[in-house]
């Protein structure tokens, strides 16, 4: 008899928000890839508009696919810090690499443990826990590698062009999977809601 899998918690359009990050981490990403200047006020800028658009997406696309009022409330915070984050790094964007430093890592804690959080929450569904681990941990990183790497600017925008290069890798996979594999695991299954969850 086949195994019957849990539920996911997001809906049949879900696959469409981790392409959208994807595409909104792939064009600073090329931008830092093929420009020279690598300097502070460079790297706060291009922080500043990819934490603001994608936040800016996050709220818009994210509550109206996921089912779960808390997977929801987590991803509506995760956005509204983004656009916190890139508004004020876009306002003192000469600030200076200190200031690059502190915003990133300030963002990348916050938004990496939530979306850490959010997938322990549904750890026991197959979709899409693994996912929102996977890229809480990469941000959660980034910001622990930002607070004891030297401080250099080259390394310190390198290092945030790297980590905008594995969102435009991995999300579009993470996308595709959720698309194919949703319908065969909501097939016969109630949508969940946070009595499921932990």
């Amino acid at each position: 008899m086949a195994k019957v899998q849990a539920p996911s918690n997001v809906g049949p359009g879900y696959w469409r928000v981790p392409f959208g990050r994807a595409l909104i981490a792939l064009i600073p990403a090329a931008i830092i890839t093929f420009n020279g200047d690598h300097s502070a006020e460079f790297g706060v800028i291009t922080f500043g508009a990819f934490a603001l658009a994608s936040g800016l997406w996050l709220i818009l696309s994210g509550p109206r696919t996921l089912t779960v009022a808390t997977d929801r409330s987590l991803f509506l915070i995760s956005g509204i810090v983004s656009m916190v984050a890139g508004g004020v790094a876009l306002a003192f964007h000469v600030g200076g690499h200190g200031f690059f430093l502190f915003v990133v890592s300030v963002w990348g804690a916050v938004t990496g443990f939530l979306e850490i959080y959010a997938g322990i929450r549904v750890r026991k569904r197959a979709l899409p826990a693994k996912d929102w681990l996977f890229t809480g941990i990469g941000t959660a990183i980034l910001a622990l590698l930002f607070l004891l790497l030297p401080p250099n600017p080259v390394v310190s925008v390198g290092l945030f062009g790297a980590y905008l290069v594995f969102l435009a890798v991995f999300l579009p996979i993470a996308g595709l999977s959720l698309k194919w594999d949703s319908p065969r695991q909501r097939r016969g299954v109630p949508v969940p809601n946070d009595s499921d969850s932990l």
